[in-house]
């Protein structure tokens, strides 16, 4: 998360205000259907177009950086957008970015669905609960316990090991914790624990 963000009530900085707002969060809850678009249509889609699945997934992130490029030369901010990121890669763009490495470097349900509802349910959690005025502590205790029931969610629908639940909910929530000026936490949210399942691969396959 911008730093920005934590001086300034996010509404406040939103492009078409409250309205703007809740448009930016609704396409963060958007983000949640596109595991369901990868592994239920993609194959059909990339097809289509004459390409591998992961090279549509690489085609459509390298497309919306080619927009953002577009719009940061302009300066341009769209409805919903914070006025700082008329400067900076947009928390669309982060977000896309780390959807996409999931999609090409962990293309498994197990494990896509969860780092990215992770992403597209726990980050507006996480934001709405810090702009209603909760403690920080609190904040992250509630946040951890959401992110842990969309974990066992998807141990029940995907087979996502259980225990991995109880470790990678805290981390998502740490990892949505730094405040880089301009790297958004829609990247740090996917890719530490991309990383750690990375990491984890060998391990997890010996289950």
């Amino acid at each position: 998360m911008s730093e920005q963000v934590e001086l300034t009530n996010p509404v406040e900085l939103s492009v078409g205000g409250m309205r703007g707002h809740i448009f930016r969060r609704s396409i963060h809850v958007g983000m949640a259907l596109l595991p369901w678009i990868y592994f239920q249509h993609g194959e059909t889609i990339s097809d289509k177009v004459g390409l591998t699945l992961p090279q549509f997934v690489s085609a459509m992130v390298f497309l919306l950086f080619a927009l953002e490029g577009a719009r940061l030369k302009f300066g341009i901010t769209i409805f919903g957008q914070r006025e700082y990121e008329a400067n900076q890669i947009s928390a669309l763009g982060w977000g896309a970015f780390g959807i996409g490495l999931v999609f090409v470097m962990a293309p498994v349900e197990a494990y896509a669905w969860p780092l990215i509802l992770s992403l597209s349910l726990g980050d507006p959690y996480l934001g709405e609960m810090r702009r209603r005025g909760m403690t920080t502590q609190n904040v992250i205790l509630s946040s951890t316990v959401f992110l842990i029931v969309i974990w066992l969610v998807c141990w029940q629908l995907f087979a996502t090991p259980w225990w991995l639940a109880f470790l990678f909910a805290p981390l998502c929530v740490a990892s949505e914790w730094p405040r880089l000026r301009y790297i958004d936490d829609n990247a740090t949210m996917v890719l530490i624990p991309l990383g750690m399942i990375l990491l984890l691969e060998p391990f997890l396959q010996l289950m």
